[in-house]
């Protein structure tokens, strides 16, 4: 944990000295202006470290405060960066090329002014548009054919919710829309791929109670994520019980002799010491073979000795980067990082955006997803 804090300080102090050093040259700011600007680019950078403090000493409505201001400020001096730093590569380019074409190109160029004020009015731009994404969950629909879904049932229906980080800033409005569409859906079957809720949580039991007003023919099945871990495992699984969930931990169920379903938990749990890391190829070599299976699993991790011996591995944790370009990042880090994938051996892995947010209240060109999937009969005996 200590590490993780000293990587994110520092990579998240580096964007505001950046954009702390842009302001100061264009503007050139007096001492006491400089000073003030400093101050709040310290407090903006500690921000997401006062919520966890306020949040664990009970004091919510300053922490709710705390991260509605922070957060949203994180979203929008990334966006700023990044298109800042487009900018700056621009200058660098017609800056080459005037010197390799002697030719004077200033034109071409935004003031000092202007590269910093642009790029910071497309940054709010953005963020207001992507407040209203965040907002705008869509239904995403998939049909997978398979002869191990008996005839007499025809058709099974999952809808898998990931990441919706219920917390200080995904409340009850959120989540009514959330369990709206849900119910619209008439599952057979309630999944959660983890993260269902994000830091200090104790004043979530009336969100869990609306969770539980949930009904399914064949049951509720969740995993951890990493944020239940974070967050206190003690109390994530208890608010995901009451929620109506059987919290699936390294361990397998076949819910009414029709589908298998089995769930991992988050690697962060076997590297914090809570959890004992059940390997999920001896998990799934358990499940009977004529049944399908579904892997409950957050991270979109496929593992080699595990094809064959599932049907669909069900996941979430990259939110599709949340926030363009962030996304390309992501990219980087999981071959898997969103949407549907056939894999070897008749295995396959859909990969959910999430359905709601981590950290800044907004998204860009990664909206929120709840996912429907449709299991059908091939017709074969």
């Amino acid at each position: 944990m200590a590490l993780f804090l000293l990587t994110f300080l520092s990579i998240y102090g580096g964007v505001h000295l950046y954009a702390f050093i842009k302001i100061r040259y264009a503007f050139t700011l007096s001492a006491g202006a400089g000073t003030i600007l400093a101050i709040f680019m310290m407090i903006m950078t500690c921000a997401p470290i006062l919520v966890r403090i306020l949040e664990r000493h009970g004091f919510e409505f300053l922490a709710r405060l705390a991260s509605c201001i922070g957060y949203t400020w994180m979203g929008i001096v990334f966006l700023y960066f990044s298109i800042s730093i487009l900018t700056d590569l621009y200058r660098l380019l017609i800056t080459a090329a005037s010197v390799m074409l002697h030719r004077d190109m200033a034109s071409y160029l935004l003031s000092v002014r202007a590269a910093v004020l642009v790029p910071f009015v497309l940054s709010l731009c953005i963020a207001l548009y992507g407040y209203f994404e965040a907002l705008n969950i869509r239904t995403e629909r998939i049909t997978l054919s398979s002869s191990k879904i008996p005839p007499a049932i025809g058709k099974l229906r999952i809808v898998q919710i990931s990441d919706v980080h219920l917390g200080l800033i995904v409340r009850k409005h959120r989540l009514d829309r959330i369990i709206r569409m849900i119910r619209e859906e008439d599952p057979d079957i309630l999944v959660s791929t983890g993260d269902l809720v994000d830091g200090q949580i104790d004043r979530l039991a009336e969100l869990a109670a609306s969770l539980s007003a949930i009904q399914t023919r064949y049951g509720k099945y969740a995993v951890t994520g990493n944020h239940e871990f974070y967050a206190g495992l003690s109390q994530a699984l208890e608010i995901t019980r009451n929620a109506g969930f059987i919290v699936l931990r390294g361990e397998a169920v076949t819910a009414y002799g029709l589908v298998n379903i089995a769930g991992i938990d988050d690697p962060t749990g076997k590297r914090l010491g809570l959890s004992a890391g059940t390997p999920e190829e001896e998990l799934l070599l358990s499940l009977p073979k004529d049944r399908f299976t579904l892997l409950l699993k957050h991270l979109p991790i496929v593992r080699d000795n595990s094809l064959g011996l599932y049907d669909l591995q069900l996941s979430g944790h990259t939110h599709r980067g949340q926030i363009f370009p962030f996304t390309l990042v992501v990219q980087m880090f999981f071959e898997h990082n969103c949407g549907w994938y056939d894999l070897p051996k008749g295995s396959h892995l859909y990969v959910s955006r999430g359905t709601g947010t981590w950290g800044p209240p907004m998204r860009f060109l990664a909206p929120p997803e709840v996912t429907v999937i449709d299991v059908v009969h091939d017709g074969r005996p």
